[in-house]
């Protein structure tokens, strides 16, 4: 059981009471067509023994449970080349969820604004010689769900553990600190909130309470009157451990197949932790189109990019400042037997490369046949 098929099995009646934007009907149609004939394939043959594979295309949808592994594990392969041997530091910078319905009317102006507000505030803290003094090397990663699918906006924030001055030192953080999580909250709250204020202008914000003056004043106040969190989680090692770790947060959907248990009837089973208590490993009953309308709300923007990377890794002046980083650490380049095996892997993998035959554990598997897409015409739907 996963997400396609609760998506055929209970998605009509909810297709019926709720109109689907362009992004949720292109990841719908997307997510239940994935390794199926409506995408079409191909069927591999052993050379040996004769056994069939049928092999279906994947959606490569970003919001498809099945299709990101794939996509993340060649991601990985790129950000080897680009570790520096420090320790690296994760911190969690989290949107008041008072701003969850101006985020709704107004996704991708607000998750821009959070990408800028936590980017110029690390900038701004190791730029500080009272900390680093230099150019830090940070990733950062959207994330929009809880556990149980509600809304909860937040970015991981993966950070290398030093900076490198504009003389080429490299100047390393202290053990197991990186900057203080009060102070961050309080500079990474005052850049939001400022650059919010300043995209309230005519036509910037569909949000109702964005074009009265009164209601206006009034999120502003209550967002300035509580602290916001800044969560540092403990330092990692090394880069062997920075991208195991890192995996965990990259090309994650709202919820992967994994976690769904069934359908009771109408309800959805999938396993969840309790963050309220602990932790605690939970199994979480949803009605059907409750289940589906909190995960299709956690769809991203068409061509949004919900994982950057700034400073040193800023693409622009990339090579050059990680072989700066390098030299200062006297640490030598990625070893190319390493970055060798793991795209070897992903060609393994992706099916670029044969596989032996599952059936004798000898043969090669070759394509024998491609199987055309067939994708049925759906009938149009009445508008809710």
């Amino acid at each position: 059981m996963g997400l396609a098929d609760i998506l055929r099995e209970h998605g009509q009646p909810y297709l019926d009471t709720h109109a689907l934007s362009v992004v949720q009907d292109k990841a719908w149609r997307a997510i239940v067509a994935c390794r199926t004939q409506s995408l079409g394939g191909h069927i591999e043959c052993c050379d040996r023994c004769g056994t069939l594979r049928y092999c279906y295309h994947s959606c490569r949808n970003r919001h498809c449970p099945q299709c990101q592994t794939r996509a993340k594990e060649a991601w990985l392969v790129a950000r080897r080349r680009e570790l520096l041997p420090v320790p690296y530091f994760h911190l969690v910078f989290t949107l008041p969820h008072a701003l969850n319905r101006l985020v709704g009317y107004d996704a991708h102006m607000l998750y821009k604004l959070l990408f800028s507000a936590v980017a110029d505030t690390l900038n701004a803290f190791a730029a500080n010689s009272s900390w680093l003094g230099g150019t830090p090397s940070f990733t950062l990663v959207l994330h929009t769900w809880k556990q149980d699918l509600g809304k909860h906006i937040h970015i991981h924030a993966l950070c290398a553990g030093g900076a490198l001055t504009t003389g080429g030192k490299w100047v390393s953080a202290k053990r197991g600190f990186l900057f203080p999580v009060k102070a961050l909250s309080a500079v990474y709250r005052g850049k939001f909130m400022d650059a919010l204020d300043a995209v309230r202008k005519p036509g910037n914000l569909r949000y109702d309470a964005a074009r009265d003056d009164a209601s206006w004043h009034t999120l502003i106040a209550a967002l300035r009157r509580h602290d916001w969190v800044v969560y540092a989680k403990q330092p990692l090692g090394g880069p062997a451990q920075v991208l195991e770790y890192l995996g965990r947060y990259t090309h994650r959907v709202a919820i992967s197949n994994e976690r769904i248990l069934g359908i009771d009837g109408n309800h959805v089973r999938f396993r969840m932790r309790d963050s309220a208590n602990g932790n605690r490993k939970k199994v979480m009953r949803l009605e059907a189109g409750e289940f589906i309308g909190r995960f299709m709300q956690h769809m991203l923007p068409s061509g949004f990019r919900c994982i950057r990377h700034y400073g040193l890794l800023g693409s622009a002046h990339k090579a050059a400042n990680l072989a700066a980083a390098r030299a200062a650490l006297e640490a030598p380049a990625p070893d190319p037997i390493v970055v060798e095996s793991v795209e070897a892997f992903m060609r393994r993998v992706t099916g670029i490369e044969w596989l032996n035959c599952p059936h004798c554990g000898e043969g090669e598997l070759r394509v024998v046949k491609a199987i055309p897409p067939h994708m049925p015409r759906a009938p149009p739907r009445e508008p809710p």
